[in-house]
């Protein structure tokens, strides 16, 4: 099913696991997000399901093309609104997103769900840094208390496009993901880590920056866990290593398999049974 899985009704739906569609039913396309309505056309003896997206057609352009790309000088940092908003208290985020109608909308509006990160990156309230190279901007659902996204200008789809003539970029992103990280960095701030996702779920390559905290309410389950503290998270070291070494990213085979793995605590490794479970185990790792 992947990192963010389709479901029917709130029941998520895979290789082993169907669901019948019915009229009335309500499909979100990835992890209860962007929900649609279908609805049967009436007089046919093969019914097709009739998803209400008016700008299907839009998903289909090239989104790079309307990009309004940023080629000015280099910016200083602007310290706009961080990510995440820690309280004078606990730190903790409030809520996750609202995730409905206004989803939809925001689809319409955007193309394919998969797109989003180059409208994004291009939200002057999502922007936290930008140079004539990259953009970081807040994730949109961040599963820590601190937790950007690093992402090119240069419309680059994922790891498995990258070549040996991109190191320069993939440093860069590196240097500025751990300068935004070190803006943030306390004693009483968890350390940060810096890396890709094997088989991201948006399209664009980009490099999360991440608290090790992950203290937040849209950190929801085992396979959000799992992307961030397997291998399925490959450092960003790691990325220009390879790409110093071999030219190209290696991912691994059937490397979402370890999606499916356990719940282990990434700091002592002791096995928890269920997300609530493992979340108040992560509190005795914060720091104090």
């Amino acid at each position: 099913m992947g990192t963010n899985p389709t479901s029917i009704d709130g029941v998520d739906i895979g290789n082993e696991h169907k669901v019948e569609l019915k009229p009335g039913h309500t499909l979100y396309i990835v992890n209860n997000l962007y929900p649609y309505m279908i609805e049967f056309l009436e007089g046919s003896t093969n019914p097709r399901a009739k998803i209400e997206n008016e700008n299907r057609s839009s998903s289909k352009r090239t989104p790079e093309n309307s990009l309004n790309v940023d080629t000015e000088t280099p910016r200083k940092l602007v310290k706009k609104e961080s990510n995440v908003s820690p309280s004078s208290s606990s730190g903790k985020i409030s809520s996750c997103p609202t995730q409905g109608k206004s989803n939809v909308q925001e689809v319409k509006s955007q193309g394919h769900w998969s797109q989003g990160l180059k409208v994004s990156m291009q939200d002057p309230t999502m922007q936290v840094f930008k140079d004539d190279k990259i953009v970081v901007i807040k994730d949109k659902y961040p599963k820590a208390r601190y937790h950007w996204l690093v992402l090119p200008w240069q419309s680059i789809a994922s790891l498995k496009v990258l070549r040996a003539e991109h190191l320069e970029l993939v440093q860069h992103m590196d240097a500025v993901g751990h300068n935004i990280a070190r803006e943030h960095t306390n004693s009483k701030c968890a350390p940060f880590r810096f890396g890709y996702h094997a088989i991201p779920s948006m399209s664009h390559v980009h490099l999360h920056v991440i608290s090790q905290d992950f203290d937040s309410p849209c950190l929801k389950n085992k396979k959000h866990w799992n992307s961030f503290t397997t291998d399925y998270f490959l450092e960003s070291q790691a990325v220009i290593e390879m790409l110093k070494t071999h030219g190209k990213v290696n991912v691994k085979e059937r490397i979402s398999d370890v999606l499916k793995t356990p719940l282990l605590c990434h700091m002592c490794k002791k096995e928890q049974a269920t997300m609530p479970q493992l979340k108040e185990h992560l509190k005795k790792h914060w720091p104090t």
